[in-house]
């Protein structure tokens, strides 16, 4: 049966133009999009190459946030797509019901590898994590709370259920997770969500929680360990034995906000959580798979969590595919005979997929033949110099230079630009002109380009980006 639609665009052909493709557009729901202007002036990619997109107007653009902190390798990776096809022609899905596949088992052996040592048991010796294979990041942190929650009844600690997350933190679309989520941007519309999540404010001190005198006497480690110590206030005062687990990101970057805490934060965090038995989930949707230099932001930080999630990068988006990785001790509470019914209570159709796991193999294993990390750790420092540069350059402009590896940006100086002037859009616009993209949000800039960009192309984001910034301040065209 063939279609009496025409195709909206082709990597050689123009967009399908006027109400014809006004109207395909109207009826395509895209995420956080009011589809009725998008229409009007509709975007579409139509191809990649290296670190670069082609838009259907033929315009290229520098990919200087990896998708959505996504195409860790770029595009076109000839490895990746090798093993994608060859998994593809070969089985490309597999009873879920029933058994598993060889691809799903090699990837969590490699996950097992790379888990924090502390993750894989006494010494980081033990038997090793448990692995739950997922499709994306918010069935990944979902998993992770209904884990935690399982967790504890099977520990024998039934009234444990309630959740902490973070003020700004943002983990993922579905009701669990967006109910974790601490932004009312993208919750507020589905509220009442579901019960048993409290939110604790995050340790921000360029737009402290006290203002902006507290900003001035408070450095970033006082801050850190204070926020730290209200999530311990914060259990105690809810009854340590209600308390399941606290999720929160090594570093938050969604609409509601870029914060990247201290390492102390998180150390003290561990130590709370340790102190009062509750989980701590780490949510590396973004962080995982050498965003920061390191294969998890619990190795940047040098803190492990009880439960790790991770995806986006895990597969350089060539699959839809995400995990759980569940501390030895953790996963241990899970086996036992069928009759006890110890499993865990939760699937999904396509977590596990063939083709998405040897997908992740091939990632992993080009992370490691070509040392992204390291190229990711030597990326950032140029990032950093980069930054602090223009930061030194435009200091009415640029209030404040965070992040680590390659997911660093900066705050706009608070007092000349408010969050409701929304400068960062304004600088987002202006990239787009000049062909590069980057994450936005109303009041900060962030970089997060391919761990696989060179030297020479991370300069030529940073020249657009210092061209955005003299316009900005009055001094270009």
């Amino acid at each position: 049966m063939s279609s009496s639609v025409a195709p909206l665009a082709s990597p050689n052909g123009p967009v399908v133009r006027g109400q014809a493709g006004r109207e395909l557009l109207r009826h395509l729901v895209l995420d956080f999009r009011q589809m009725a202007a998008f229409a009007e002036e509709p975007w579409i990619f139509v191809r990649g190459e290296g670190v670069r997109l082609q838009d259907s107007d033929g315009r290229w653009y520098l990919d200087g946030l990896s998708g959505v902190f996504v195409t860790s390798l770029g595009y076109g990776n000839e490895r990746v797509l090798a093993a994608a096809y060859e998994q593809l022609a070969t089985l490309p899905f597999a009873p879920p019901l029933h058994g598993t596949t060889r691809p799903a088992l090699e990837l969590a052996a490699r996950l097992r590898r790379l888990a924090p040592a502390p993750m894989r048991g006494e010494a980081g010796q033990g038997p090793g994590p448990g692995v739950k294979l997922l499709s994306g990041g918010s069935e990944a942190t979902e998993a992770a709370i209904k884990l935690a929650r399982q967790y504890w009844k099977q520990a024998g600690h039934p009234r444990k259920y309630k959740i902490i997350g973070r003020y700004g933190g943002y983990h993922g679309a579905t009701m669990g997770a967006l109910s974790a989520t601490g932004g009312w941007e993208r919750k507020s519309v589905f509220e009442p969500l579901v019960a048993g999540f409290l939110h604790h404010h995050p340790p921000h001190v360029f737009r402290s929680l006290f203002g902006p005198e507290a900003a001035r006497l408070l450095d970033a480690t006082t801050c850190g360990v204070a926020s730290a110590r209200l999530v311990e206030h914060t259990i105690e005062a809810e009854d340590p034995e209600t308390v399941a687990a606290v999720i929160v990101e090594p570093i938050s970057i969604s609409s509601a906000g870029f914060v990247a805490p201290p390492r102390e934060y998180y150390q003290v965090l561990r130590e709370v959580c340790d102190r009062h038995d509750v989980l701590l989930i780490f949510d590396e949707i973004i962080t995982g798979f050498g965003r920061l230099g390191e294969w998890f932001g619990a190795d940047y930080l040098g803190v492990a969590p009880d439960l790790l999630c991770c995806g986006k990068g895990m597969s350089g988006g060539y699959a839809p595919l995400a995990a759980v990785l569940i501390a030895e001790r953790v996963w241990q509470a899970f086996l036992g005979a069928p009759e006890e019914r110890k499993e865990f209570h939760h699937g999904h159709t396509f977590g596990g997929n063939p083709v998405a796991a040897a997908v992740g193999c091939a990632v992993i294993d080009e992370i490691e033949a070509r040392d992204l990390l390291g190229n990711a750790r030597r990326r950032g420092a140029q990032l950093r110099r980069r930054l602090e540069a223009l930061a030194a350059r435009f200091p009415q402009v640029i209030g404040e230079v965070r992040g680590a590896g390659l997911l660093q940006g900066f705050e706009f100086e608070a007092a000349r630009y408010p969050r409701t002037a929304k400068p960062g859009k304004r600088f987002e616009a202006l990239a787009r002109e000049r062909g590069l993209l980057a994450r936005c949000g109303d009041e900060y800039v962030a970089f997060a380009p391919p761990l696989v960009i060179t030297e020479a192309e991370l300069d030529e984001a940073l020249d657009i980006a210092t061209a955005c910034l003299e316009q900005m301040a009055g001094q270009g065209k």
